[in-house]
């Protein structure tokens, strides 16, 4: 397997360990987190990347905008993402993923 997937899944293990042990988190965080791996992983493990409030509700099963739009502000807050509104429906938000993962 290529040695920088290796590397991404192993980072992306860690925060899922991190996730496990922080009690703010609901499952929709980490459905909605798993969905954001999913786009990630699809862009090539590219950071940022744009992403949809569409696909991501649909990656994660979360059926509620208001929802969705708490749970990555959250995400973005404590520190698992860092989320770059756009605003426009068509354009997508950017995501910054975590550079400094302990692997």
């Amino acid at each position: 397997m290529n040695k920088k997937i290796v590397k991404e899944l192993a980072g992306y293990a860690s925060l899922l360990k991190r996730m496990e042990k922080d009690n703010r988190l609901l499952p929709t965080h980490l459905g909605l987190f798993t969905g954001l791996f999913i786009c990630w992983q699809r862009n090539g493990f590219v950071s940022p990347f744009g992403v949809t409030r569409k696909t991501l509700m649909a990656f994660s099963k979360v059926a509620s905008i208001a929802t969705y739009h708490k749970c990555i502000k959250e995400l973005d807050e404590y520190g698992y993402i860092h989320y770059e509104p756009s605003y426009h429906p068509r354009l997508g938000s950017q995501i910054h993923w975590p550079t400094d993962l302990e692997v």
